[in-house]
């Protein structure tokens, strides 16, 4: 995740600015929002950039090109990036940009998605209703928005998590360190704990679901496991990319099932549903 701090975001007419800090749902933990500051060509606003407008991040030139124009970004709704973003806020601005609500469903991005739909370039801006009686569908956006208008998103900084305390069953275990997000899906995978206070230094990893509470007044993740098992865990070299057997020996080590299975089955049942 730190990688791509300072990328910059290419919209379709113009470079708008670089990417300064992400929200991430804390319940899900997907990233929901790049914040990106845009710099003296909108006074240095700070706007949102969901990922379903991200498009395949260039690497080596370290941009991340978004499906959305300068001026789509300039009359976009003005949220304030400092205080807590309201559900009201995300609803005022997917219906500003077409997008489908991320809430609700099993998938997720909701209703059976695991994918930020546009990212293939499919998405038409119809979402699962692109069908449906334009009446019908009316009706149902009108009875969603009053259903959740008052929801909590749950929407929490990644820079500000970067630090937090990790504290096993048995010990403080060190802190997070970074964070691994999925390129496809970006949820996050990974909490990187860099345990050097306590046992030389070496990092391993923590899926964020592991975690058995968060005090986030406190800047504490507490998860289940003991510091013995921790340390004989594989370790994590962040010089190289994370692999699938990587992650099979991991899930493997601590006899515990993995994601991708678990979120599978999960899009099976919702496509036969």
């Amino acid at each position: 995740m730190q990688e791509l701090n300072h990328y910059a975001i290419g919209a379709t007419d113009g470079e708008i600015g670089h990417v300064s800090d992400f929200f991430f749902d804390d319940q899900a933990w997907v990233i929901r929002y790049l914040v990106v500051e845009t710099g003296s060509w909108l006074l240095s606003r700070k706007v949102l950039i969901s990922p379903y407008s991200v498009g395949e991040p260039d690497w080596t030139n370290k941009v991340l090109p978004v499906r959305i124009s300068k001026d789509q970004i300039q009359h976009s709704p003005d949220i304030d990036t400092e205080k807590p973003v309201s559900r009201q806020h995300e609803m005022m601005y997917a219906d500003y940009y077409g997008y489908p609500y991320y809430w609700g469903g099993d998938g997720l991005w909701g209703d059976g998605l695991y994918f930020p739909t546009m990212m293939s370039g499919d998405y038409t801006g119809d979402g699962p209703m692109g069908h449906v009686r334009s009446d019908v569908k009316e009706a149902y956006v009108r009875a969603e928005k009053s259903r959740h208008v008052s929801d909590d998103p749950h929407l929490r900084s990644c820079k500000a998590v970067v630090r937090y305390h990790v504290h096993a069953t048995d010990g403080d275990l060190g802190h997070v360190s970074a964070m691994l997000v999925d390129e496809e899906t970006w949820a996050i995978r990974y909490l990187v704990v860099d345990t050097s206070n306590w046992w030389m230094g070496n990092k391993v990893l923590i899926p964020p679901q592991w975690a058995t509470s968060i005090d986030w007044a406190e800047s504490k993740v507490f998860i289940d496991l003991t510091r013995e098992t921790i340390k004989d865990a594989p370790r994590f070299e962040s010089s190289y990319v994370l692999n699938r057997q990587q992650e099979l020996d991991l899930y493997s080590y601590y006899d515990r099932p993995n994601y991708w299975e678990r979120e599978k089955q999960r899009e099976l049942s919702a496509e036969t549903a």
